[in-house]
């Protein structure tokens, strides 16, 4: 299905920033490392970058909608370089990674937002395979090359890195300037907050809404602390370092890249919650993987899991954008969608982290996470099937 010129620049900005925030998150695990931070401090690095998701969400969907999208996410990528640059000058990670995690919270937004302002609904499901595909090799390549470079020295990966986000913002400014979708009467917190509540009871209101929202939380919630997971992980079952875990990580990337290309192929906007098994599998090979002490079992199941996961969230991501665009406005619907998925994200990750303080092995903090994820996939699959 052939796209507008517009989104392949669309798609180029977006590969180059999602790069540069995969490679940065495992330079600043290899800082904490060099540091000798506790263990515990690499989920709460993670929880630094989700919090501006959180307390910025009220505010980034009217930011996103009141200008061009093009525009807002050269301002975002701004910040991304500000943190980034920041971390390389000697900022503790913990905070500098938190002022990447404002730009990426604003970023957001104008990023799938501007995806339904560019195409019509028919083309969305394609358009958010390619947007997955395309942020998922960023992953590959950000994990891999981040992990090798932090390995040998992080201090020159983080200039690397911050470089590749002053390219991503380049190609920001070449981005189509669309007409303004929803802009807010008054912007003043106060009306920012209450809009953003009535956005928000209206996408939970919803049914297909809600179940996409739902699904979409568990997901990238699972999704970030799962990464931190298979790290810790492979460093006991597989005595994997840092640079190897992260190559192991790619093929869970390369997994969730072909699950949405079949995705994108073979389910319609119409079939996109006949996906939801899909889940329930995912969430069992998980428990599977954890009794694994062969590196290609754990690369194969990875890689499967991966699959199955990039199949069933494509769709209902694009259920989401086209629902939350009909009802709330693309950038309203996004801020929404970041609220509850990074809620997600920081209750899962502050788990894994109590899990870790409480010295849990390994085994049993990856049985006790696919477990939860099978077991929420099949209550949301139960309650939601015939939608």
């Amino acid at each position: 299905m052939r796209m507008c010129k517009g989104f392949y620049t669309l798609l180029t900005a977006q590969f180059m920033s999602a790069l540069a925030d995969n490679a940065l998150l495992f330079a600043a695990i290899a800082l904490l490392l060099t540091m000798n931070a506790p263990d515990w401090h690499t989920p709460l690095l993670q929880q630094f970058f989700v919090i501006a998701y959180i307390l910025l969400a009220p505010f980034v969907g009217s930011f996103a909608d009141a200008l061009p999208k093009g525009r807002v996410m050269f301002i975002a990528n701004a910040i991304k370089f500000i943190g980034s640059l920041s971390m390389a000058i000697g900022m503790p990670p913990l905070y500098a990674y938190g002022i990447v995690g404002i730009g990426a919270a604003a970023y957001s937004p104008a990023k799938y937002g501007i995806l339904t302002e560019l195409l019509p609904p028919e083309k969305l499901v394609v358009a958010n395979g390619w947007m997955e595909g395309s942020t998922v090799m960023a992953i590959i390549l950000g994990a891999i090359v981040g992990g090798i470079m932090a390995s040998h020295d992080p201090h020159v990966a983080m200039i690397i890195i911050t470089m590749l986000y002053l390219v991503a913002a380049i190609f920001n400014i070449y981005i189509p300037k669309l007409p303004i979708d929803h802009q807010l009467p008054k912007k003043n917190p106060i009306f920012m907050l209450i809009d953003f509540w009535h956005s928000f009871k209206a996408l939970w209101a919803d049914p297909r809404g809600q179940v996409s929202l739902a699904v979409t939380t568990l997901f990238w919630g699972a999704g970030a602390t799962l990464r931190l997971v298979v790290i810790a992980w492979a460093a006991v079952a597989l005595n994997f370092g840092l640079e190897q875990s992260t190559q192991l990580m790619a093929l869970l990337a390369v997994g969730i890249a072909l699950g949405s290309v079949i995705a994108a192929q073979y389910i319609s906007l119409e079939n996109s919650t006949k996906v939801l098994p899909a889940g329930i599998v995912m969430g069992l090979l998980v428990v599977i993987m954890a009794f694994v002490s062969h590196w290609i079992i754990a690369a194969v199941l990875l890689f499967i899991i991966g699959g199955l996961a990039g199949f069933f969230v494509v769709p209902l991501n694009a259920l989401l954008q086209h629902r939350g665009h009909e009802l709330i406005g693309a950038g309203h619907s996004i801020a929404v969608q970041n609220f509850n998925e990074h809620i997600g994200i920081l209750i899962l990750l502050g788990a894994y982290l109590l899990m870790v303080k409480a010295e849990l092995s390994i085994t049993l903090i990856v049985i006790n996470f696919g477990l939860f994820v099978s077991l929420c996939m099949t209550a949301i699959n139960h309650r939601y099937r015939n939608i």
